[in-house]
């Protein structure tokens, strides 16, 4: 369950830089190799984000495992908006992730834990 966990946050820092990673990077630089770069950045973030979903798959319904990966998206993000592009956090930012934690509670609360 903790290994699912691991590989998806890993798989998101890695599809996070592939997304947004080019905006700063290679902001400068003819849009195929932005697309080429971002395509090899998610080539990795694919062969932990399959192993991880088909390992949570084991422990969580579909739509609990679904809400999991968006919860993990948005902490990655706002920590890669953060630290690597420069973006203030917001209130705003806080309330969406609120929201996730709302949705987190509403997927997980009829669960029953083995």
């Amino acid at each position: 369950m903790i290994s699912s966990i691991v590989l998806l946050v890993l798989s998101n820092i890695f599809m996070t830089i592939a997304w947004y990673g080019h905006l700063k990077s290679l902001s400068a630089k003819p849009l195929w190799i932005a697309i080429g770069v971002s395509w090899g950045i998610a080539f990795f973030e694919y062969c932990l984000q399959v192993p991880g979903n088909r390992i949570g798959f084991r422990y969580y319904t579909l739509p609990q495992l679904k809400i999991l990966q968006e919860v993990i998206t948005l902490v990655v993000f706002v920590g890669f908006a953060r630290i690597a592009m420069g973006v203030k956090l917001t209130p705003n930012m806080l309330w969406a992730g609120l929201c996730l934690v709302g949705a987190v509670f509403f997927i997980f609360r009829d669960a029953k834990l083995s």
